[in-house]
């Protein structure tokens, strides 16, 4: 047990002396992670509305393809994303392998279906009515896109929350595409996986407590918003 102590120790200790190192993949982790998620919620609100406000043939098929696509395995999405963006890919001469913009579109191929079910779940949840009177009213269908977000906008930061934590707790993506790179491409989780296999117990420990540190605070601003928007009813 005594290395677990010292690891406790080395962890606390690289963290408030501010190590280059392990900070830089904090600060990588947090920009590619928030990148994905923006773009993600910009493209996935829209779509999720779509899929749940309107009727269209085949509409049952395409919401449980994008059911069946929140399990979509990591390592799955970086061997696909890696075999259009690697040189003899279609995608080569864009020039995202091994790079940080490479991980953030694997990203948000992984978090889309999640951002589009719960937002879509959401909305299938809000009074019947709120369509009809929205239509009674003259609305078009850009105010009525926004008015319905508003009214489920608790399920939309739900569902951002629910992306957000898949994306900085992923490995596959970021290791595959990223590759790893010191300075340049290291995330929180493959810099754990390094450092762990390399017996740096102390770095690992210090770069999961960062990452539990960001999954409470984003939960936790979600549990906040979500009172706050309650209480103010």
């Amino acid at each position: 047990m005594d290395y677990l102590i010292e690891g406790f120790f080395g962890a606390f200790t690289l963290l408030l002396q501010g190590h280059a190192e392990t900070y830089d993949a904090v600060f990588t982790t947090i920009k590619v992670s928030s990148l994905s998620i923006l773009i993600s919620t910009i493209i996935g609100l829209p779509l999720g509305f779509l899929l749940s406000y309107y009727n269209f043939p085949g509409k049952k098929h395409i919401r449980a393809v994008v059911d069946t696509l929140l399990s979509l395995p990591t390592v799955v999405v970086g061997l696909l994303v890696y075999a259009f963006i690697t040189n003899k890919g279609p995608l080569g001469s864009f020039n995202l392998l091994f790079n940080t913009s490479g991980i953030v579109a694997g990203q948000v191929i992984l978090i889309l279906p999640l951002v589009v079910s719960l937002s879509a779940t959401g909305i299938d949840g809000l009074d019947a009515r709120l369509k009809s009177t929205l239509i009674s009213l003259g609305a078009n269908p850009r105010r009525i896109l926004l008015s319905t977000l508003y009214e489920a906008r608790f399920a939309a930061m739900t569902a951002a929350a629910a992306a957000y934590g898949r994306a900085i707790s992923e490995v596959g993506i970021s290791m595959m595409i990223g590759g790893n790179i010191k300075w340049h491409t290291r995330t929180i989780t493959t810099a754990i996986a390094l450092e762990t296999g390399k017996g740096e117990f102390a770095m690992g420990i210090a770069l999961g407590i960062v990452l539990l540190m960001i999954s409470f605070t984003v939960n936790w601003t979600l549990s906040f918003f979500k009172k706050r928007g309650y209480d103010g009813k």
